[in-house]
């Protein structure tokens, strides 16, 4: 019995972290370690979901499907998760993702676009995969309307509706404020992802348990973009301590984080004075690397152009308003 449900996304946001370099190998031995961990879904994705691969968003260096296929192929009793953001991946691609293991699908979009997703919720229910409607970059809309958005994926058949914290900017309150209100609204279960850009992931999900989620992200390590997200081997922890059952087993959970999720981390997953901005501003956070890259680009602090990507309320999607803004900073000098 598991009272709360931690899917793991070390494999599909951590991406953004790797440059989605993952190997096979190494896919494999954290899928095996999760298995081992009695994880019951953990995603596997380029960063920005099925079909992210391309020059905007950044090219794989292994084909998701051959990494979906590794994954299964080592668990025994844990599923995969993939991400599909409409406009990015197609339905041919979660045709593809449950060809190749796949058994739960979350139908992301920005949190006010629903209504773009119902197609690849209902193909998603038709295919038989435990489907979820994930309402990115939460922050950008009110609680009213974010209720109306989480009713639309209801309507469409999402088993799930998940307020996904994706800039980092969240405070416990609103996090409190939004899953109650879906809690009052929707007879679906409700799940929230966090990061950590201001150093509120772990508040903000127990802050959306306390109101009533029953999903919540985490990845080893904390590897995903910015900052990362919700420790998976912290939550297990403290979720313990509270006595709320997730059916995951601490020792194995803590030992695929340090034996093999630490060793290839690129880089520490702390809060830097970016990604600090980057929640600050409330600046998508999958957006980190493509500012450092800019900054260096035009020769402009990356602080500068993730406040005016935040001034002009980007969305995911939009990355070529990095080098754009960065362009315009340079010439302003």
């Amino acid at each position: 019995m598991r009272d709360v449900h931690v899917l793991d996304v070390s494999l599909r946001d951590g991406s953004h972290s790797m440059k989605h370099a993952f190997t096979v190998e190494q896919v494999k031995s954290i899928a095996r370690g999760l298995d081992r961990a009695n994880i019951e879904y953990f995603e596997v994705a380029h960063g920005d979901g099925l079909g992210g691969s391309s020059l905007q968003y950044g090219l794989s260096a292994v084909d998701e499907l051959k990494l979906i296929e590794a994954a299964a192929a080592e668990c025994i009793k844990a599923k995969i998760a993939v991400l599909l953001i409409p406009g990015i991946g197609v339905k041919d691609n979660l045709k593809e993702a449950v060809n190749a293991g796949a058994k739960m699908a979350r139908i992301a979009t920005h949190v006010t676009e629903a209504d773009i997703g119902a197609q690849h919720i209902a193909m998603s229910r038709e295919l038989g995969l435990k489907t979820a409607g994930f309402l990115m970059m939460a922050h950008m809309a009110p609680v009213e309307r974010i209720v109306k958005q989480a009713q639309l994926f209801e309507s469409y058949g999402a088993e799930i509706v998940y307020v996904t914290d994706s800039a980092g900017y969240l405070l416990p309150h609103q996090v409190t404020e939004r899953i109650k209100a879906l809690k009052e609204s929707v007879g679906i279960e409700i799940g929230f992802h966090a990061h950590n850009n201001l150093s509120l992931a772990m508040a903000n999900s127990l802050a959306a348990i306390e109101a009533g989620a029953t999903y919540i992200d985490g990845s080893l390590r904390a590897l995903g973009a910015g900052s990362g997200n919700t420790q998976t081997e912290a939550l297990i922890a403290v979720l313990q301590r509270l006595g709320i059952q997730t059916g995951v087993d601490l020792y194995n959970i803590i030992d695929v984080a340090n034996q093999i999720v630490a060793p290839i981390l690129p880089r520490p997953q702390e809060i830097s004075g970016s990604s600090l901005i980057m929640g600050y501003a409330g600046v998508y956070s999958s957006f980190l690397l493509h500012t450092e890259k800019a900054a260096r680009q035009f020769g402009v602090d990356e602080r500068d152009i993730l406040i005016e990507l935040g001034e002009r309320k980007t969305v995911g999607g939009q990355e070529d308003l990095i080098y754009e803004v960065a362009q315009e900073l340079m010439l302003s000098k």
